[in-house]
């Protein structure tokens, strides 16, 4: 669908560059500051929750999930429904990589509100807003990136390829500086591009049933939904280490 001046003004609307790259120096000072993500992406949102809502509404299953609005989060909260799948199960990797880093499903959930919306969603953007929030670290178990700085920048850039976001784009950029200044011997960019590659290959997260796929064997879903090993993160990180 061709862009006009109007569709444009409109992505620039309650944008807020300033508040952007306050949060974002913020952010890379402190990178457990969670709350700092969700006020770029906010500053910067413009229209890309209402295309994301638009292009879901063109695949088949997607239109299901938005009729449906099931709530993931419910079955991330469940540690016992998660602990009783099988072992080498998505949901069984998911738990273990959550308690393995002290994390919870609700953890975002609290950072995310600590930023008021400013413009009203409609239910569809609310809830796929929420959805791609509460994913984020199912989609570091899918996709092989730890929580390492280089882990979670390469997976921005994955997410940010499947769902373009200005904000997180904005992440990217100012993060990338930071790490080429403190860490020039590590291809940086190069994990940034593997992310991208590996996003526009796989099938968008966004139209997947994750509720559904909790109980099935995670390198099953991996083929399944064609995501690529990410080598050159994985070497990068082992550079990193001295190991190589």
């Amino acid at each position: 669908m061709k862009s006009t001046a109007a569709d444009f003004i409109s992505d620039l609307k309650g944008v807020k560059p300033l508040q952007a790259l306050r949060s974002v120096r913020a952010l890379i000072a402190d990178p457990e500051n969670t709350a700092e993500v969700f006020k770029v992406i906010e500053a910067l949102k413009g229209a890309s929750l209402k295309r994301a809502v638009e292009r879901l509404e063109s695949y088949p299953q997607g239109r299901e999930l938005l009729r449906q609005k099931p709530d993931i989060l419910a079955s991330l909260r469940d540690r016992e429904v998660l602990q009783a799948m099988p072992d080498g199960s998505l949901g069984r990797a998911y738990l273990d990589f959550v308690e393995s880093q002290d994390l919870s499903a609700d953890g975002l959930v609290e950072a995310s509100e600590e930023v008021p919306r400013e413009v009203a969603y409609t239910p569809a953007e609310y809830w796929l807003a929420n959805r791609l929030r509460d994913i984020h670290d199912l989609q570091h178990v899918m996709c092989g990136y730890g929580r390492d700085e280089l882990g979670e920048l390469s997976l921005l850039s994955f997410m940010v390829t499947q769902t373009p976001n200005r904000g997180i784009s904005f992440i990217i950029f100012m993060a990338k500086r930071k790490f080429r200044e403190e860490a020039p011997d590590i291809p940086v960019q190069d994990c940034i591009d593997e992310g991208r590659r590996i996003g526009e290959s796989a099938t968008w997260f966004a139209t997947v049933s994750w509720e559904e796929r909790l109980a099935e064997p995670l390198q099953q879903i991996r083929v399944d939904l064609g995501l690529a090993v990410p080598c050159t993160y994985r070497d990068a990180l082992a550079l990193a280490a001295g190991n190589i």
